[in-house]
C-alpha cells in the first residue's frame, strides 16, 4: 500500500513528473538530431539529458513513496525511456529506406 502524499511531496511529484516528460522529449530529440546529423555532441547531450531524466524519476519515486513492486515499475520505465527512441529511430530509418528504394525503382 502506498502512503498518502503530503503537500510538499505533491509539489515535488508534480514538478518532477513534468520534468520526466520534458527530459524524455529532449532526450529523444537530441538523439534523433545527433543520428540525423552524425553529431557525437548531440548524442552525448542526449545521454546527459537522460541522466537528468533519471534524477527526475528518482525524485518522483521518492516523493510518491514508491516501494517494492513500484520500484520495479520505475526501473522498467527508465529502461523504456532509454531504449524506445533507439527503436523508433531504427524503425523510421528502415521505413524511409524501403520507401525510397521502392520510389527509385519505379
Amino acid at each position: 500500500m502506498i502512503d498518502p502524499v503530503e503537500m510538499q511531496d505533491f509539489f515535488a511529484a508534480f514538478f518532477s513528473g513534468a520534468l520526466v516528460i520534458v527530459f524524455g522529449a529532449i532526450y529523444a530529440l537530441f538523439l534523433a538530431w545527433g543520428r540525423l546529423r552524425g553529431s557525437r555532441n548531440f548524442i552525448a547531450a542526449a545521454y546527459g539529458v537522460y541522466a537528468l531524466l533519471v534524477i527526475a524519476v528518482l525524485v518522483l519515486a521518492e516523493a510518491m513513496h514508491f516501494d517494492g513492486f513500484w520500484n520495479l515499475i520505475t526501473v522498467v520505465m527508465l529502461v523504456g525511456y532509454l531504449l524506445a527512441p533507439h527503436g523508433i529511430w531504427l524503425l523510421s530509418r528502415d521505413t524511409h529506406n524501403e520507401a525510397e528504394a521502392k520510389f527509385n525503382s519505379d
